[in-house]
């Protein structure tokens, strides 16, 4: 196992990429915290499936956007674990709308969500992992912070401003043997995607750009993030790698 004794947090692990990232990590050996912020039953569930398969788990509510939120969600896996090996900022969220009718509500609460969210969770975690001199952090950003996409300007500005976070991190910790990377997904079939009324359509436009032809799966960012969460990837840092299919090509 790639990460046996290692302990993690994932925020937003109650569904989709979380989820799968939060089991993935779990079957490779490690503990595991995860955050969620309404689905409790979800991230119940998730955290029974962890500790069936040996492993420590916590599921934490938690508002990702509040700063006192996230260094709880730390305190308490540091005083479950004691210790804290790996982060996965993946919580996120959208709010669409075309740029000349985006609300201030709209373009504020999703930096707050996507953006802000991840600084106060590498926040908190990165004194820990620095004065350990070993760590791990996994943004996960979005192909669409990399070209942009109509109809999604605060969505596409976090998940860029993720990416230039990513490298800066990656720099300033870099010399304490901690990694930080960033999986880049494009069109991922999440829960939320399958109740869309939209899904078809959906599935049809990226599916014209996906050049594997096929529909990408929580798994298999999971399979990613677990590899740059694991000492293979030690000599990785500072680098956005794209899980798309080839749907950004």
């Amino acid at each position: 196992m790639l990460l046996e004794g290692k302990n993690a947090i994932v925020t937003g692990g109650s569904q989709g990429i979380g989820t799968a990232a939060s089991l993935m990590l779990a079957q490779e050996g490690a503990n595991v915290c995860l955050t969620y912020r309404s689905h409790k039953e979800e991230a119940d569930q998730v955290k029974a499936q962890i500790e069936a398969m040996g492993r420590k788990a916590l599921a934490v509510p938690c508002d990702i956007s509040s700063f006192t939120q996230a260094e709880e969600v730390v305190r308490a896996a540091m005083d479950a674990f004691g210790r804290i090996d790996i982060l996965v900022n993946n919580a996120g969220m959208n709010w669409d709308g075309v740029c000349w009718k985006m609300s201030e509500e709209q373009w504020d609460r999703v930096i707050e969500v996507n953006l802000k969210g991840y600084f106060n969770f590498t926040r908190h975690v990165a004194p820990l992992l620095k004065d350990q001199k070993y760590g791990k952090i996994i943004n996960v950003t979005s192909i669409n912070g990399m070209r942009g996409k109509f109809g999604q300007t605060n969505y596409s500005a976090s998940k860029a401003g993720i990416i230039g976070y990513t490298k800066a991190v990656a720099k300033e910790l870099g010399a304490f043997g901690v990694n930080v990377n960033a999986v880049a997904p494009g069109l991922i079939e999440t829960a939320m995607l399958k109740g869309s009324d939209a899904r078809d359509k959906i599935i049809d436009l990226a599916m014209a750009e996906i050049v594997l032809k096929r529909v990408g799966q929580p798994e298999d960012l999971a399979n990613v993030i677990a590899f740059l969460a694991s000492d293979k990837a030690r000599h990785i840092t500072g680098e956005i790698i794209k899980v798309d299919g080839g749907q950004y090509i």
